[in-house]
């Protein structure tokens, strides 16, 4: 089979290199799925350049978390799928050697998530890390629900900064999902439109725009829960978050806390990683996304904010790039 392979870190997506493997076996509790497309993410672009989130694991490795295909052999004792099957994994090369950039995966059962047979492949490559960063951003908060479904949400107003990126992408999906109400920003007309075609309730370009001022016209009480795409918002998510709100934070960065504004608030801040959430936390969040799925409320491709972006496996180094150049979209390689 047909892999791609970094033998040692390095910041230019050149390191990658195309070969061939031997066909890898299911293990007891393992299943084997054939990658149709494998999903692209800024985490797996970090991780090729050695800048990524430590797992102990050295090159040489295949990179990339997500993907999506269909079961292709069952290890011992793995009776609730069968060849064939639709399917989505997560976190394929955490704490691993091999992520799903190569033809076939084995993983263990509770990362191998089925979907329903109409669910188009490209669903399954955009879940993985954004959804369920999303999924926890949105849970977080100590009042706030553990699972996302219809209704957990109601009544609560979430603003999402960055609404056309990948995890605000879903983070909308999701919160409409579960009867929020969903305010977002952005910083062009292009990314207004694909935030409003993931169903924002509302869209607000900070480039045009006094966020500040629009957060209070459109929410008496402020967001209940922000789910937050930079550390350098800290201080106007401080202004406009309702009292004792939530700030959900999903990128690295140094800042300084205005910690008098935040108690005024009684506003808690918190940092999600979704690769070191507790067991119970991942299997909500896989759940969640998961019946959203499965319900088709969770949608992909220009129309529902989230163009598709397509390589084939000989390309994966431009695939990489793509991302570090901070293509709008999701960038998926094409296996099968």
């Amino acid at each position: 089979m047909r892999a791609a392979v970094f033998h040692e870190s390095g910041p230019a997506p050149s390191v990658l290199r195309i070969v061939d493997r031997d066909l890898p076996l299911a293990g007891a509790g393992e299943v084997r799925v054939r990658i149709v497309l494998s999903a692209v993410n800024p985490t797996d672009t970090g991780t090729r350049a050695g800048r990524g989130v430590p797992d102990g694991v050295s090159p040489p490795r295949i990179p990339n978390q997500d993907g999506t295909g269909v079961v292709d052999a069952l290890g011992e004792g793995v009776r609730d799928l069968e060849p064939g099957d639709r399917v989505w994994v997560w976190d394929a090369g955490y704490g691993r050697a091999d992520g799903t950039a190569q033809e076939y995966v084995v993983l263990p059962r509770h990362q191998v998530v089925r979907m329903n047979d109409d669910i188009p492949f490209e669903v399954g490559a955009a879940l993985g890390i954004p959804a369920l960063t999303a999924h926890r951003c949105l849970t977080v908060a100590a009042d706030g629900p553990a699972r996302l479904g219809p209704g957990a949400l109601a009544g609560r107003t979430v603003l999402v900064a960055g609404g056309a990126g990948a995890v605000g992408n879903a983070a909308i999906q999701l919160a409409k999902w579960a009867g929020a109400t969903v305010l977002t920003t952005v910083s062009s007309k292009e990314k207004a439109e694909l935030a409003a075609a993931a169903g924002a309730d509302a869209v607000i370009n900070y480039r045009d725009e006094d966020v500040a001022a629009r957060v209070r016209e459109l929410s008496g009480t402020g967001p209940h829960v922000i789910v937050e795409v930079s550390t350098d918002n800290l201080d106007l998510d401080l202004d406009v978050v309702a009292p004792g709100g939530n700030i959900a934070i999903y990128v690295a960065g140094r800042f300084s806390v205005p910690s008098f504004k935040a108690m005024l608030k009684n506003a808690s801040l918190d940092f999600v990683l979704t690769y070191t959430t507790t067991p119970q936390e991942k299997a909500d969040a896989v759940a969640a996304v998961a019946e959203a799925v499965n319900a088709k409320a969770f949608r992909v491709g220009a129309d529902a904010g989230l163009p598709i972006i397509r390589f084939p496996l000989d390309r994966i180094a431009e695939a990489h790039e793509a991302v570090e150049n901070h293509a709008v979209g999701k960038v998926v390689i094409e296996l099968s």
